[in-house]
């Protein structure tokens, strides 16, 4: 099991995450992953954490595939793989209605459907065998309509790989499934390795259905876990509560949370309820503490160095093949590289 790091978006509490990028280098982490929400963009950090590194993969974790046509997010792997000298590691994902509406102006319309067909334009867009042409449900490229003079085109320049991973983010059972036949890898969030099973069914229709050709490729399961190191175990559950309140109760709405659902499957139906209730009533810090501790333990890896390297192996026994660890910290970095050797 390999080891990534997530350092998320640029914020005041974390407004250079470079040298942490570097130092995993340093340590023999294998990728290190940026992330976008409303504020930062993934893109511009990943182009500066590879300026600055010579050898880790450079994810993004993720792409808002409503945000950019397919054509500019083949440009820009494209790009990124040329100067990181084929480095980067293409996280796409569909966000959710309430961004992908109420921040891009968007529809968000059937997403497995936008999904499918972005990921066939970025491949057809990458593979440069021919002008960009696409007669979808989602796309329709050239435009029809406007002043008529649209024409089929060809990416300028070649790309140094054809085949850039792609990774799709997903946890809900159809999108998973979809990211089993389509995707070369997969980027759960509040993955529990003790509730595997929830998964393995859409993980294996979706294996299914890979066409001959990606069934002989190999296909990562990378899911970035929450990091909280001390001998302090509550105050690390602590430390992991907010996030996990923040998504369960405040990303979406009543009926329309992927996350929610998600701790619904995990068998915290009533607790994922009530965390939502009190955060949208702007109850955060009872939501907060709502979160009930067994839950951190399912999808976090928090308290003493020994603890942590005890509930590691779940994650390796699950199939994880990258962790991606979620810290801040230079020395839990350490720890969590000290504790993978010894695995």
């Amino acid at each position: 099991m390999k080891l990534g790091l997530n350092i998320g978006f640029l914020t005041s509490a974390n407004p250079d995450p470079v040298p942490l990028a570097v130092e995993a280098e340093r340590l023999g982490y294998d990728s290190v992953w940026t992330a976008e929400a409303w504020g930062s963009d993934a893109v511009s950090l990943i182009a500066w954490v590879g300026a600055k590194t010579e050898r880790i993969g450079l994810g993004t974790a993720i792409l808002q595939i409503p945000s950019r046509t397919p054509a500019l997010t083949a440009m820009t792997a494209a790009t990124l793989d040329r100067l990181s000298h084929e480095r980067l590691l293409l996280g796409l994902g569909v966000s959710g209605p309430q961004v992908v509406e109420g921040w891009h102006g968007v529809p968000y319309g059937k997403p497995l459907t936008r999904t499918r067909e972005a990921i066939a334009i970025i491949r057809q867009v990458l593979e440069r065998k021919e002008p960009l042409s696409w007669d979808g449900e989602t796309y329709r490229i050239p435009y029809e309509g406007g002043s008529g003079l649209g024409k089929p085109l060809k990416l300028m320049m070649a790309p140094v790989r054809p085949d850039i991973p792609i990774y799709l983010a997903a946890i809900g059972p159809k999108n998973v499934a979809l990211a089993a036949e389509l995707a070369d890898g997969w980027l759960p969030v509040f993955y529990s390795p003790h509730h595997r099973e929830s998964f393995q069914e859409a993980l294996e229709r979706g294996f299914k259905k890979r066409t001959p050709e990606r069934q002989s490729l190999g296909f990562e399961i990378a899911p970035s876990v929450q990091v909280a190191i001390g001998d302090d175990l509550e105050r690390c559950r602590n430390e992991v509560k907010p996030t996990l309140a923040l998504y369960i109760g405040g990303m979406g709405a009543k009926g329309k949370n992927f996350y929610n659902n998600l701790a619904c499957r995990y068998g915290y139906e009533a607790e994922a309820e009530t965390i939502q209730d009190l955060y949208l009533e702007g109850r955060k810090r009872e939501a907060i503490a709502a979160v009930p501790d067994a839950l951190v333990d399912q999808v976090a890896l928090c308290g003493p160095k020994a603890r942590v390297a005890d509930r590691l192996q779940a994650w390796k026994e699950a199939g994880v093949t990258t962790l991606i660890c979620v810290l801040h910290d230079v020395d839990a970095l350490r720890t969590m590289a000290a504790i993978r050797e010894r695995l």
